[in-house]
């Protein structure tokens, strides 16, 4: 059976946005996305088009009332509540500066934020650091996760998240529920491992970090990476 060519309409700036990004949609479009749905003979970009040219263009929406948005043909309070939020959510990213990222510049300065966190476990995890470009926090990403004495970690992991999240640089880190943060040759093989694939990938291993309950091991302040 044929799609309705209202619904065929309302697809294509999603269509465009899952092609070119969100940057290559027009202003009509990325409303258009907004109200999700028109109505029969009145595509989603025909609402979004008559709704621009009402508000006097795109900064008009946030001198529009949530009344107003739903008396306009075709849309209705839900589709005019999803506006409404759309707007505010750009209001606030002008108004609440971001938060500030934490930094780390020394193995110790990894270490110290980790073990509080990830030190004390009773199995063993493998986990990521993310940082960008200027070794600022990304996020922590936990990789796999053990039986109480070894945990599995393939480079592959490390960096299909780092890719993901745009990451520049990574430090790898993993605890010793035993209490001992001292690494076993699996732990210096695989921090040979993951440096070599970053090496190839062009994303920086800046560390590998063991924790215990309250002390942890640094490869590169043992001088066994960089």
């Amino acid at each position: 059976m044929a799609k309705p060519l209202a619904h065929i309409t309302d697809d294509r700036p999603r269509e465009k946005l899952a092609r070119g990004g969100v940057a290559s949609l027009s202003d009509a479009e990325l409303l258009a996305v907004i109200l999700g749905h028109g109505v029969p003979g009145r595509p989603a970009r025909t609402i979004a088009d008559d709704l621009l040219r009402e508000a006097g263009g795109v900064h008009g929406l946030a001198r529009t009332s949530i009344s107003r948005f739903a008396r306009a043909a075709g849309v209705g309070t839900v589709q005019a509540s999803r506006v409404m939020a759309a707007v505010e959510l750009g209001r606030r990213t002008l108004m609440v500066p971001p938060a500030k990222r934490l930094q780390f510049l020394s193995p110790q300065e990894i270490a110290e934020y980790l073990l509080p966190r990830f030190g004390a476990h009773a199995v063993e995890r493998l986990g990521v650091v993310l940082l960008d470009s200027r070794h600022r926090l990304i996020r922590v990403h936990i990789v796999s996760e053990g039986t109480i004495d070894r945990t599995i970690g393939l480079p592959r992991d490390v960096f299909r998240e780092a890719a993901i999240a745009g990451a520049s640089a990574v430090a790898i880190f993993h605890n010793h529920p035993t209490g001992d943060p001292m690494p076993s040759p699996d732990d210096v093989l695989l921090t040979r491992r993951v440096w070599d694939a970053g090496e190839i990938v062009g994303i920086e291993l800046v560390d590998h970090v063991i924790l215990a309950d309250s002390t942890y091991y640094s490869m590169r302040m043992a001088q066994l990476i960089g």
